[in-house]
């Protein structure tokens, strides 16, 4: 190189860069690491769902949040606890769908921990702890109670769960729930239920995906179309806003088979990532909306829509 008439900032600006090209290498946004599930969801069954980083966009707002991993949740980082969560207050034709929902855990992956609870008086009442001994959680299936009120609100139930479901650092954790929905402490009528909103927030806190089917409750709920609408209602709400899917049949009535929603639920295990972009330093912490996007044009990206992000030192 010729520096006859390069001026002498000019030269020691080259020799940096020549010395540590890292320097002049993009530089890693400013950021609070935030760790999330995303599903990657097909349009349609058989297309793709191969992502990679670059095809992944994170918004708070209209800011985009640069994404630091993208990871598949396969080999080392496959990690799953799951809790299948059962309001005691269904109906007792439960008893015909029991072989199915072990069928279910008795086929999750060997590095998989499946726990069973019970919705019952308001608190998740565990009968198995998630292991990896699919077959003792599998013998913690036993048939509701069949009593109306027996589960004060599933939503109570969640929380419960969420609270004191310890965080393992590199497991998922999902929960499917198998309830009508029906939150009789605030009545139906609109999607303003606070206790809704409650375990809303407690699984995006927690970073639970939650997945929920639809089933009816014993005697008059078993049949009551306003209350079952509304009750699927809010299941929906549940699943849309914890990254989820929520499974029903329209209002009333039983589920002939739970074995195609189950399956649902497996492939959705199968399909997910673990995402970490770099959120916005903020002096308080607290939940934030947020919204993923990309460019693939069939797939959907599926994932909770606030994320705990933690203060900025």
């Amino acid at each position: 190189m010729n520096t006859k008439h390069v001026p002498p900032i000019a030269i020691l600006w080259i020799a940096a860069a020549l010395l540590c090209p890292a320097v002049f290498a993009q530089q890693p946004a400013n950021g609070i690491p935030v760790h999330m599930v995303v599903t990657v969801e097909p349009h349609h069954e058989g297309d793709s769902t191969a992502v990679t980083r670059d095809d992944v966009m994170v918004f708070e707002g209209k800011d985009r949040d640069a994404v630091a991993e993208w990871v598949p949740a396969q080999g080392d980082r496959a990690g799953l606890e799951l809790y299948i969560l059962i309001d005691d207050s269904s109906g007792t034709s439960f008893g015909v769908h029991m072989p199915e929902v072990k069928k279910f855990i008795s086929e999750q992956a060997a590095s998989s921990k499946v726990g069973v609870a019970y919705m019952q008086n308001g608190i998740a009442r565990i009968e198995q702890n998630p292991t990896a001994d699919h077959e003792l959680a599998a013998k913690a299936i036993r048939l509701p109670l069949g009593v109306v009120g027996a589960n004060a609100s599933p939503y109570f139930a969640l929380s419960d769960l969420a609270k004191k479901w310890p965080q393992t650092g590199r497991d998922r954790h999902e929960v499917v729930m198998v309830t009508d929905g029906i939150d009789f402490y605030y009545g139906i009528g609109d999607m303003l239920d606070p206790y809704l909103s409650a375990a809303i927030e407690d699984c995006q806190r927690a970073g639970i995906v939650a997945s929920a089917i639809y089933f009816p409750g014993s005697g008059h709920l078993g049949h009551s179309y306003w209350l079952n609408y509304w009750g699927q209602m809010y299941l929906a709400r549940l699943a849309e806003e914890t990254g989820g899917e929520s499974y029903g049949i329209g209002f009333t009535g039983n589920l002939p088979d739970f074995t195609p929603y189950l399956a649902d639920a497996g492939r959705r295990f199968d399909h997910q990532y673990w995402l970490t972009f770099l959120a916005k330093p903020e002096k308080k912490a607290g939940l934030r909306p947020v919204k993923l996007r990309t460019e693939l044009h069939n797939i959907d990206l599926v994932s909770a829509n606030a994320v705990y992000v933690p203060a900025s030192e």
